[in-house]
């Protein structure tokens, strides 16, 4: 049995950052650069709380662009891991259709067994979570990856991942330690 790696869709292989900057400028007039969210999310910024509101929108995570790299780096993987792909998505009930599509259009070659939609991660037994919210690998019993996101820079408990050439990097030790 191949090892499993449990991997977060939003902000890990699903870039939600350019929407939420979109929308903020739409409803403030102005464009967010990186210092103006970094800390925090983008609806954490004061006065910007209603732009959480577009999160339980039809089609918001429809037309997400994928975080470079991911698409490659998941199907090398395959040959070494099981991987899954774990959206907490009970949150926003409008979310299931939208994340399933966009999955099928952009990684056709995880299959629809390997997507697990949920609303608490505690549950996973993987060896792996990749994940950009602390809070899902702090009762997660394997190793636990934090994928770098605007709201978890400050974040220092558990082993960060920047990117996805990274992760393949840091995934390759990991096996070179099991041979």
């Amino acid at each position: 049995m191949k090892p499993r790696i449990a991997v977060d869709m939003d902000e890990v292989i699903a870039d939600v950052m350019p929407k939420f900057i979109d929308l903020y400028e739409k409803e403030f007039g102005k464009r967010l650069s990186k210092e103006d969210y970094w800390g925090k999310k983008v609806y954490q910024i004061e006065g910007a709380q209603k732009i959480r509101k577009y999160l339980f929108d039809k089609g918001f995570f429809r037309d997400l662009p994928v975080i470079e790299h991911s698409q490659e780096v998941l199907k090398e993987l395959q040959a070494h891991y099981d991987i899954y792909i774990t959206t907490a998505a009970m949150e926003f009930r409008t979310s299931f259709e939208d994340k399933y599509d966009w999955l099928a259009d952009h990684f056709p070659f995880i299959h629809w067994k390997n997507i697990i939609f949920c609303g608490d991660k505690s549950v996973f037994n993987t060896d792996y979570m990749i994940d950009d919210h602390p809070f899902n690998l702090q009762t997660f019993k394997g190793k636990g990856l934090l994928f770098t996101a605007s709201h978890n820079i400050n974040e220092t408990a558990y082993t960060r991942v920047n990117n996805w050439l990274e992760i393949r990097a840091f995934l390759a030790e990991e096996r070179a330690k099991r041979k």
